[in-house]
């Protein structure tokens, strides 16, 4: 097992309308990844991800692609020292 570690990422593109926060749910639960996601006023999508590093990391390279209907333009990630997110879910 790998230190727990937080990311926040922000995802830009057509990511608002595509199942985005729900196939991300569906991601971080699968691998026990925990945090939120929302989606933003301008279009992008926020998420924190924090947990075992391997898995984070997983969940944050998959944000890089998101859901079959998704166009992710860029993804932005921000280290952040875990602050003890509990179960994911949608903000």
């Amino acid at each position: 097992m790998s230190p727990a570690i937080r990311r926040r990422v922000i995802v830009h593109g057509r990511v608002q309308g595509v199942f985005f926060r729900g196939s991300t749910v569906e991601r971080a639960r699968d691998a026990g990844v925990r945090g939120w996601v929302r989606n933003l006023a301008d279009g992008r999508v926020e998420a924190v991800f924090e947990g075992d590093a391997l898995d984070v990391e997983e969940v944050v390279a998959w944000c890089g692609q998101g859901p079959r209907h998704a166009r992710v333009e860029r993804v932005e990630v921000f280290e952040e020292e875990p602050r003890g997110e509990g179960p994911f879910a949608v903000r």
